[in-house]
């Protein structure tokens, strides 16, 4: 038995049909009538969430439209808070350290980054631009907001 309801749902289906109709014949009918069933509701859902991306991609182009630094500045915005958080953890902060450590300072109050979180959004800022790179080196974008 599946996890997944709809999956369970249509294992119990399979086996309502097997006990209702003796028959192999209707019981074949009948499970593709089911399988049909199944089809076209996976089809709604796609559907549903396709609409579903669309209306983002939508809001999307209308707010890197916008001419308010508030609407269309947040993604530069993040990235360079990203950028700024990598830079310190890996460059700034042992630098410093290192130079207090030649002048026999002690820095006990330097704050310590977790940069785990900034590393998954600076990651899934990437792999979105990796794929607008890729979109412009085959040549399937379009700079047009339509």
């Amino acid at each position: 038995m599946s996890f997944d309801p709809i999956s369970a749902a249509l294992d119990i289906g399979k086996m309502a049909i097997s006990r209702i109709w003796p028959d192999p014949a209707q019981q074949a009918d009948a499970q593709l009538k089911l399988s049909k069933l199944a089809q076209d509701g996976d089809l709604a859902g796609l559907q549903a969430e396709v609409q579903l991306l669309l209306g983002q991609m939508d809001i999307n182009k209308i707010e890197a439209a916008s001419k308010s630094l508030f609407v269309s500045g947040w993604r530069p915005f993040i990235g360079w808070v990203c950028g700024f958080g990598i830079a310190w953890n890996f460059i700034f902060q042992p630098l410093i350290s290192w130079i207090a450590f030649l002048f026999d300072v002690d820095l006990k109050g330097a704050p310590q980054l977790d940069i785990s979180d900034l590393m998954t959004l600076l990651l899934g800022m990437l792999g979105l631009a990796a794929q607008r790179t890729y979109e412009k080196k085959h040549k399937v974008h379009s700079d047009s907001l339509k």
